[in-house]
């Protein structure tokens, strides 16, 4: 089967969500004769099934090739985010505020830029910092679940604004109310305003859907007891 076919073969399955098939169909392809573009499509859609499969070494390979190599801004702005999600969530949080800060110089702006500085802040326990971007990304969209829940977090765990952090939270769970992330987020606000009774409900809900989330575990360990879990 000629190259291109592997190609377009790959971008279906990946379009349809079945990420192990695509990337199989794209490591197949023996891109020799490939001219540079069609080198940086291929390395486009092997970073992003690999960041799909969360095989992150392999996936910041092919990133950073189309970073480097892409002619399409919009491409490469796509890149860029997905290399700063991954060096957030792979404990990389200088180097995720490196690539957003890249992007936000270049003119973009946008709600996932704003909100995964300010996870990246708050890894880097720059809480203040975090603040900051969360409120950017809700003057863009105040009903933004993610900047609402990430807020609401942050604003309750570090005591700067309880009460507000709380409502916030609250606010995310009415929209997204199967988030156990979310749920877990108010229930903690609510222990943060000293109302156990409420935390222990919500912290509970949030157990029930995701008991092996760490976070959850460690707010019900010290909120209902490690005895019932």
């Amino acid at each position: 089967m000629a190259p291109h076919n592997f190609l377009e073969d790959g971008i279906r399955l990946f379009n349809n969500k079945r990420w192990d098939k695509a990337l199989a169909e794209f490591l197949k392809i023996d891109n020799t004769g490939f001219d540079p573009e069609d080198n940086t499509d291929l390395a486009y859609y092997l970073g992003l099934c690999y960041t799909k499969l969360e095989h992150f070494d392999e996936a910041l390979l092919y990133l950073e090739q189309v970073v480097t190599g892409s002619d399409d801004p919009l491409r490469v702005y796509q890149c860029r985010l997905t290399l700063a999600y991954i060096y957030v969530i792979t404990g990389r949080s200088k180097l995720a505020e490196f690539e957003l800060g890249r992007l936000a110089k270049s003119g973009y702006e946008s709600i996932q830029i704003y909100t995964t500085m300010a996870y990246a802040a708050w890894c880097q326990k720059q809480y203040q910092k975090a603040v900051d971007f969360y409120e950017k990304a809700l003057d863009m969209d105040e009903n933004n679940t993610t900047a609402l829940n990430g807020l609401g977090y942050i604003l309750a765990d570090s005591d700067i604004d309880v009460k507000r952090g709380l409502k916030l939270c609250r606010k995310a769970v009415d929209r997204k109310p199967q988030s156990a992330a979310y749920l877990d987020s108010l229930g903690w606000a609510y222990f943060k305003n000293g109302d156990i009774n409420e935390a222990r409900s919500w912290l509970r809900r949030a157990f029930d859907l995701s008991p092996q989330r760490k976070e959850i575990k460690k707010h019900m360990k010290i909120v209902v007891g490690g005895d019932t879990l």
